[in-house]
């Protein structure tokens, strides 16, 4: 994604898994990497696996770290950014509608 520095993105399970529902995916962000400050009209959940990381969640920052658990509301601008030296691991869940931003065709 547009933005997005040292991160790789895995879908575990999704649209061509069958899902009716959800989609989960699998982020790997690198030390001094970060997801695009981005928004979208959908929410998604996240659990943080290991590693930390400053959240960007409209006008607020926080600190996270492994077991942390977020909602983030649609068209809510947002971001990830790794402020550890350890790679930082989080799974994300999205409407299987969507796959990173883009409408299933039909829907």
């Amino acid at each position: 994604m547009e933005g997005a520095d040292r991160v790789r993105m895995e879908i575990l399970v999704g649209r061509a898994d069958g899902a009716p529902s959800f989609s989960m995916r699998h982020f790997v962000v690198e030390p001094g990497g970060h997801t695009p400050h981005h928004q979208h009209d959908y929410e998604h959940e996240v659990v943080i696996l290991e590693g930390e990381a400053e959240v960007t969640h409209g006008d607020e920052k926080r600190s996270v770290g492994a077991g942390s658990v977020l909602m983030v509301e649609p068209n809510c601008m947002h971001q990830f950014r790794n402020t550890g030296s350890t790679p930082l691991r989080f799974i994300c869940m999205v409407p299987v509608s969507f796959d990173c931003g883009k409408p299933t065709p039909g829907s």
